[in-house]
């Protein structure tokens, strides 16, 4: 089979994210876009290990707009074309075939063996990145013009896992210290990385020779700020045109300021996660009566204050398989009948333990607000906010009651059988709600041979189905991502973070 794609687009799925937009137009500020003038940005995540692609800093470079992949997604979250221009599966190979006339920005040419020497590297080392980990992943050149990549067994979505961000493509020189690669101006990307800082900041140059569409900047000045305060200032005070992941306390006063914000769907859920292996959510009823009695879209609007989107299911708007319609609000006479069903009802009260932890700061506010909805509906909850890393064992142990937690569903390439599998079959891994469902698992089980990306997008909707059959917990909201814009023009959301993010963006003049 050869897959043929036609490049890069916006995925449908943010059609639906339309009405969550705000204040967009040309260019907040107004004025005319200028492609020779300069940005400075102001980015939440700093590189932790010098942009190494054995950690999650290669995705960084990758959002940037320096390092490139194989391939990329296209607007229905399925394998495009990148560096490779089409693919096919031969057994348990897959072979790639190049993209002609790129050059490194060092000026060398991308060629097979310029491929196989940096996914080399980066499978050799000691923790390769999850997308090719434990696969049996081997590299070698495939003629003039292509790449053969094997696996231990056929794998379906080999061409998904290719548009990693951890899998970046440097010229060979970038290798050749023995050590880490050298990713200044060794890349394909349309900008050059120039200068590192770093933590603090980084500086990037248009690539005049890039074989695509060129960067909408000359120059770009990154600075690293992890305080959301801080970013939201540099904002107002004109001292960067972009600035990513503003809460919703700084987004009024950006809007004031005369920014420009969009805040769209994150392939992230939240669930509150109920143990299934012991009493009382061993009951289906009584898992019926808690989602009955919350209700997400107040949770969404009001207590997050618009920040989230209320979950209908696992995945949501961020992904084309997700369902985008909102949940209905609370029931409590259905929750309190369902309750009684149960054995549960003002003689025999139920109490339960909730638990969950800080580091996501809304969780501890939604934990007061389920505990207060729940209350309506008869059931007393206890909230203990700790540690993760202490609740993690004791989670997949099934010793608790109710788990608050925050869980992205795709990891590291746009597919969901990882998440679905370690999650919720009867073997998984982080089986948190202690679920086990042989439909579910024969389901599952599907996606090992299921190679067509429209075919396993099906499977991804009938799983996340089943769980709300099922009610394998609640899944509360799906968090927003917030981008702002003052000076500077061009930006498209993309959930799944793989699109370069700093390309687009013109400086408005």
């Amino acid at each position: 089979m050869i897959t043929r794609r036609r490049g890069p687009g916006v995925l449908a799925a943010l059609l639906t994210a339309a009405a969550l937009l705000a204040g967009c137009g040309s260019g907040a500020g107004g004025g005319t876009p200028d492609p020779g003038g300069e940005l400075a940005v102001a980015l939440q995540f700093p590189p932790r290990a010098n942009y190494a692609f054995d950690a999650d800093d290669g995705a960084r470079l990758q959002t940037l707009g320096v390092v490139e992949t194989l391939t990329t997604v296209d607007d229905q979250a399925r394998p495009a074309p990148m560096l490779a221009t089409e693919w096919e599966q031969q057994g348990n190979a897959w072979r790639f075939t190049l993209r002609q006339g790129v050059t490194f920005h060092d000026g060398t040419p991308l060629t097979p063996e310029a491929v196989v020497t940096a996914l080399r590297y980066v499978a050799g080392v000691e923790a390769p990145p999850r997308a090719i980990r434990d696969i049996g992943f081997a590299i070698e050149a495939d003629g003039p013009d292509a790449v053969r990549i094997t696996t231990s067994e056929p794998d379906p979505v080999m061409p998904l896992r290719m548009s990693s961000g951890n899998l970046g493509i440097l010229s060979p020189a970038a290798y050749a210290g023995g050590g880490a690669p050298e990713y200044l101006r060794s890349a394909t990307g349309p900008f050059v990385f120039e200068e590192a800082n770093g933590a603090e900041s980084a500086v990037l140059v248009r690539n005049e020779n890039y074989w695509g569409e060129p960067a909408g900047a000359a120059r770009v000045t990154v600075r690293y700020v992890e305080d959301p305060q801080a970013r939201a200032l540099a904002v107002q005070a004109g001292d960067v045109q972009f600035a990513e992941g503003l809460p919703q306390a700084q987004l009024e006063q950006v809007r004031s300021a005369g920014a420009e914000v969009i805040q769209y769907p994150a392939a992230r859920t939240v669930p509150l996660q109920l143990n299934q292996s012991a009493e009382p959510f061993s009951d289906i009823r009584v898992r019926r009566a808690v989602t009955a009695a919350i209700d997400r879209p107040v949770l969404a609007r009001q207590v997050l204050a618009g920040g989230a989107a209320p979950a209908s299911d696992l995945f949501g708007a961020a992904v084309p398989w997700g369902e985008s319609a909102p949940p209905p609000g609370a029931d409590v006479e259905q929750a309190k009948r369902l309750l009684g069903e149960a054995g549960y009802g003002p003689d025999n009260p139920l109490t339960v333990q909730l638990w969950t932890f800080p580091n996501r700061p809304e969780l501890p506010t939604l934990a007061n607000a389920i505990q207060a909805m729940l209350g309506e509906a008869g059931i007393r909850v206890e909230i203990t906010v700790g540690n993760y890393d202490a609740q993690e064992p004791e989670v997949l142990a099934g010793k608790y009651d109710m788990f608050l937690n925050s869980r992205s569903y795709l990891s590291d390439f746009p597919d969901a059988a990882s998440t679905l599998t370690s999650d919720y079959t009867c073997e998984g891994s982080y089986a948190i709600d202690q679920y086990c469902s042989p439909a579910y698992d024969a389901l599952i089980a599907k996606l090992n041979v299921t190679v067509d990306p429209a075919e396993r997008q099906r499977l991804f909707t009938e799983a996340a189905g089943l769980l709300t059959a099922d009610a394998v917990g609640v899944m509360l909201v799906h968090p927003l991502d917030t981008a702002v814009l003052r000076g500077a023009t061009g930006f498209t959301p993309d959930p799944l973070q793989i699109r370069p993010v700093l390309p687009q963006l013109t400086p408005v003049g």
